[in-house]
This record gives structure tokens, C-alpha cells and sequence, in this order.
């Protein structure tokens, strides 16, 4: 086995959804040294869709900020569908890491409020001193974010490999309107979704347990 794969394996495996930073900002050089790894990913045509609008400092307070009040006030309305539902196994991972997360944090089940303060931390980027939005031309539709979800895989693997933590965001997407009017990007762009990223708080509950994942078996059909 070449060295490159195993340090390969060691950084995914290494790579988790963090739930909780420390205030630390990230140099700008290593964050550039991450998009300039992410952009190889491999997209249809060249066509390299993804653009990013990165925040540091007073920048993502502001965000911060503004986001949590558009919340508490807003309707969902994301540029792209969410899934029509979740059912069979994939329902059951949702639903075990979700549980998984409330247990590491010590929110019952039963308990409603604690579960949406939990949520709402989506919200405070889990204080995150950075959030990178990641855009598509709208025209390049469902294959544009395909491509765009390589470059997030990118880019979080890029993080992890510098010993920055990540957590990739659905939620933020889910007020499309009010991202494009805070970092004025204009309705030819599709906003598919955040990256909060910085230095992980290793101490936070948030951040003490890991999912777990399908094995080859589960999910390739072999044929010949």
C-alpha cells in the first residue's frame, strides 16, 4: 500500500462534522492553500461551477448575526429542493446521528426546546470564525451542484489535512433569498449550501462522537 493512500485513509477518517470551534481565525494563507487544493476537483466539461464567498473577522459576526435574526423571522426558501423525505436505512443514519448528537450533548429525546437550541446552532455557524457559501450558475442546474459537492468534499478534506475542522451546511441554503441579499449574489447563482470552518474546541461535548459508515458491500453491486 503507497504511503499517499495511507495518509489519504488517515485524513478522511480523521474528518468529522465539528459541531463546536474555538474563536482562533485561520491564517489566510492556509485558507488559501485549501481552496487552491479543492479547486483540482474534477468537474463535467472543465466548467469548475463553484464560486466562494468566504467571510473572516467582523465579516462572519455580521453574517452571524444577521443570519439569526432572519431565522427567527423567515420561512424556509432554498434555491434548490430538499429531499422529498427520508425513508429505509437512509432514514435510520439520520435519525442515528441525530441521536447520536443529543446524547453527546445530554438533550433527552423527549426534550422539544433543547432539541431546537441544538438546531439553532446551525444558525451561529457553531461559532465558527469562518463560513465559505458555495455558489452555482444557475444554469448549469442539478449538474453544476453535483460538481460543486466534489468540491466540498475537496475543500473539508483539504481543512482536515492542515488540522481545520469543518462542518458543510444544508441549513444556511434554506434562506436562499436572504444570502443572496446579504452578499449580494445575484439570482444567476444557485446558493447550495455553507462551510463553517476554524479550529476545532476538542473539549466541546458537541464534537465527542463520530458516525459511522456503509461498508463496500453495502454499497456496490458487483457485475463480473
Amino acid at each position: 500500500m503507497s504511503d499517499a493512500y495511507t495518509t489519504m485513509e488517515q485524513v478522511f477518517a480523521a474528518r468529522f462534522s465539528c459541531r463546536a470551534f474555538r474563536p482562533d481565525p485561520v491564517p489566510r494563507a492556509d485558507i488559501e492553500r485549501i481552496v487552491a487544493l479543492a479547486r483540482r476537483a474534477p468537474s463535467w466539461c472543465n466548467a469548475q461551477p463553484w464560486q466562494v464567498t468566504l467571510t473572516s473577522g467582523a465579516e462572519t459576526e455580521r453574517f452571524r448575526s444577521a443570519l439569526l435574526a432572519e431565522v427567527a423571522t423567515a420561512n424556509h426558501s432554498p434555491d434548490i429542493a430538499f429531499p422529498d423525505g427520508y425513508s429505509g436505512i437512509y432514514q435510520d443514519r439520520r435519525r442515528t446521528c441525530g441521536f447520536q448528537l443529543y446524547d453527546a450533548v445530554g438533550i433527552e429525546k423527549s426534550d422539544r426546546a433543547g432539541r431546537s437550541a441544538q438546531m439553532l446552532r446551525n444558525f451561529a455557524l457553531f461559532d465558527a470564525p469562518h463560513v465559505a457559501i458555495i455558489t452555482s450558475p444557475t444554469e448549469l442546474g442539478p449538474y453544476g451542484a453535483m460538481d460543486c459537492g466534489g468540491f466540498v468534499t475537496a475543500f473539508t478534506v483539504a481543512a482536515q489535512a492542515l488540522g481545520i475542522a469543518t462542518i458543510p451546511q444544508a441549513a444556511i441554503a434554506s434562506y436562499a433569498p436572504f444570502v443572496h441579499r446579504h452578499f449580494d449574489i445575484g439570482d444567476d447563482r444557485l446558493v447550495l449550501c455553507a462551510i463553517s470552518f476554524g479550529y476545532a474546541d476538542t473539549q466541546a461535548p458537541a464534537n465527542r462522537f463520530r458516525t459511522t459508515r456503509a461498508e463496500v458491500a453495502d454499497i456496490v453491486d458487483w457485475r463480473g
